[in-house]
């Protein structure tokens, strides 16, 4: 197995004692996660967990006039499959690939067996959920309060904090229907930072020039966030 496919790239595997690492590496899946793939659907029963290595996983809520809006990201620091943790089994939101890359999944019952089985394991879980809760609650606040401009830059750092580079293969409709907003108003805030010097835009291709901006242009959720996260979870130093 190549580095790049290594399993332990997923920050919560890779923090894991080495007995439950031997045990839930030989049952974990790889799989591919092409730009666009849903996960799950709302009120779907979930079959699997999945821990990205590369790619960004967006839960969002759909309205029944089709409109949607992300609530939070995942990505190599998670898991996707909170409902199961919970003991929901399905939940209301949808999960789709915001950013194209891999992941590793694992059943449903394989799960909920190493939960169940080691308490340290079970903690780190709940750990990520209270960071994860904490990214949802403050991303409510953000697209109450705050300006298109501050979403968007509080998206894009997310996403880099999920990502082994700076760059972000993204159309503005689809950044558009993350933030909940209209086309126009995330095609204006990405030529204010284009023009700024902090991003270059260019047929669905974003990389980010200057992120020391970036975070001064953004509100104080993106700061609440990371703090809340580094506070929960060690930083990770790892692949």
């Amino acid at each position: 197995m190549s580095l790049q496919d290594s399993p332990l790239k997923n920050h919560l595997i890779a923090q894991l004692s080495p007995a439950v690492q031997k045990r839930m590496i030989s049952q974990l899946e790889w799989i591919q996660l092409p730009l666009g793939t849903v996960l799950y659907e709302s009120g779907d029963t979930l079959q699997h967990v999945y821990f990205p290595t590369d790619a960004i996983v967006s839960l969002l809520y759909v309205t029944e006039n089709g409109s949607s809006a992300e609530i939070s990201v995942v990505g190599k620091d998670g898991f996707v499959g909170l409902a199961i943790l919970m003991g929901g089994e399905s939940t209301p939101s949808r999960a789709i690939v915001q950013s194209a890359g891999s992941a590793y999944r694992l059943t449903s019952a394989r799960f909920k067996d190493e939960i169940h089985r080691d308490i340290h394991t079970m903690n780190l879980m709940l750990r990520y959920t209270q960071a994860l809760f904490t990214q949802m609650s403050q991303t409510a606040v953000c697209n109450r309060h705050h300006s298109i401009d501050q979403q968007l830059c509080r998206w894009l750092l997310l996403s880099l904090d999920r990502l082994t580079s700076n760059q972000l293969k993204m159309t503005q409709e689809l950044i558009a229907n993350m933030l909940g907003v209209r086309r126009e108003g995330v095609t204006d805030a990405a030529g204010k930072l284009q023009r700024q010097g902090v991003i270059e835009y260019s047929r669905g291709n974003m990389i980010v020039l200057d992120r020391p901006k970036l975070e001064h242009l953004c509100c104080e959720c993106y700061a609440v966030v990371r703090k809340e996260t580094e506070r929960l979870l060690p930083p990770y130093h790892g692949g």
